[in-house]
């Protein structure tokens, strides 16, 4: 058995200059680091540049140790990729029965000045390739930066709407330049989640208000960005954007201190990234076996995740794991057990519990990581920290 078999899951993040790009991945990757947080969890989180995780990590140990703030980062775009990986088990041959061993988590960080300002030369066509590096993502967070909210108090629709519309606006600018001869394209983000960072700047505002800002001061807008980004893609009924929210904070600021253990939201990153699209997607697939790309591209990493939960048999299993891409071995299984698989990307409550206990109880490492991602959409939903799209 190949070692280290990994799914790829990508999430792209877009916010303006100064809505906590930087801070907000050096925070992520620092806290995974540490070694409490690796004690706690069946899962370790490597960066696959050591360089970048090397930088990333002292960006966290400065705004720990000295309550030094990341440089910003203006027209410069970064992509990272970390890769989660189930720890060995200590007992039993866990690793023998894996459909896959780790997930690689690439994260895309856009500039939102490219959305803002009008670009030329050099600057034009970096914005296009950029763009072209992160069409693979499932995931992408807008952010809305919780500082210009609080500076637009009593007038948020100014900030808002001009956030949106500059995003709108910027993608149908690049639309001839990255649609070549019209071609709409099957690899787009197809969630977009509106991010509220520095919501540690708003105490008062959960996620359900968040959701009831935008909607109150932006609805137009947002729905405008909705029809940009279908404009885009093959089977736009695959889309969902501005139904999921999430509240982000990196970190408590004060002055001459910087508490990086009070963080709001951060630890849902791997799960959106990871568990979003399974679910979504497989829900997409049902109506669209006569879709043709757009139907296999979106089964291809959800037969392998919902083997890696179990409940498909060991056939199933081991077809999924042989390789993830045997598109014709992914659609006789998602035929067969459509159903096994739809009750897995669905799972919640009592039986999701249960699930994440017997994998721990059996020392099954990926399915605990994975059924732990589950409920920790599911406790941030209960903590009004994200709202999920009821579709």
């Amino acid at each position: 058995m190949a070692k280290n078999r990994k799914i790829e899951q990508q999430i792209a993040v877009f916010g303006e200059s100064g809505s906590g790009k930087t801070v907000l991945v050096s925070s992520f990757y620092g806290a995974t680091q540490q070694q409490a947080y690796k004690a706690e969890h069946p899962y370790e989180v490597v960066a696959d540049k050591q360089s970048q995780g090397r930088s990333l990590y002292q960006a966290y140990l400065g705004m720990r140790g000295s309550a030094t703030v990341p440089l910003t980062t203006r027209f410069d775009s970064e992509t990272y990729a970390f890769t989660v990986r189930a720890k060995d088990s200590s007992q039993g041959n866990d690793e023998k029965r894996r459909p896959f061993d780790a997930v690689q988590i690439v994260w895309h960080d856009y500039p939102g000045e490219w959305f803002a300002q009008d670009l030329e030369g050099p600057e034009a066509d970096a914005r296009v390739a950029t763009f072209r590096r992160l069409l693979r993502s499932d995931v992408a967070l807008l952010l809305v930066d919780g500082q210009r909210l609080v500076d637009n108090a009593g007038e948020e629709e100014r900030y808002l709407k001009s956030l949106l519309a500059n995003v709108s606006n910027g993608l149908r600018l690049m639309r001839d330049d990255l649609l070549e001869g019209g071609k709409k394209f099957v690899e787009f983000p197809r969630i977009w989640v509106l991010a509220l960072s520095k919501c540690d700047l708003l105490p008062g505002m959960g996620v359900i208000d968040f959701h009831d800002l935008v909607i109150d001061k932006a609805t137009h807008e947002l729905n405008e960005l909705e029809s940009t980004l279908a404009s885009f893609i093959e089977a736009p009924e695959a889309l969902s954007v501005g139904e999921d929210f999430i509240l982000l904070s990196s970190a408590k600021f004060e002055p001459g201190r910087i508490e990086v253990t009070e963080r709001v939201g951060l630890d849902l990153i791997l799960p959106l990234a990871a568990m979003l699209p399974f679910e979504r997607h497989v829900k997409w697939a049902k109506g669209m076996t006569d879709r043709g790309k757009v139907y296999e591209h979106l089964v291809a990493g959800g037969v392998s995740m919902a083997a890696a939960l179990g409940g498909l048999g060991a056939l199933a299993t081991k077809l999924a794991g042989k390789d993830n891409k045997l598109l014709t071995s992914l659609g006789l299984i998602l035929t067969h057990f459509g159903s096994a698989i739809e009750d897995l990307a669905k799972m919640g409550g009592d039986k999701l519990t249960a699930a994440n206990r017997d994998a721990v109880s059996k020392h099954e490492n990926l399915r605990s990581t994975l059924t732990g991602f589950q409920l920790k959409l599911d406790e941030a939903e209960a903590d009004e920290v994200f709202l999920r799209s009821s579709k």
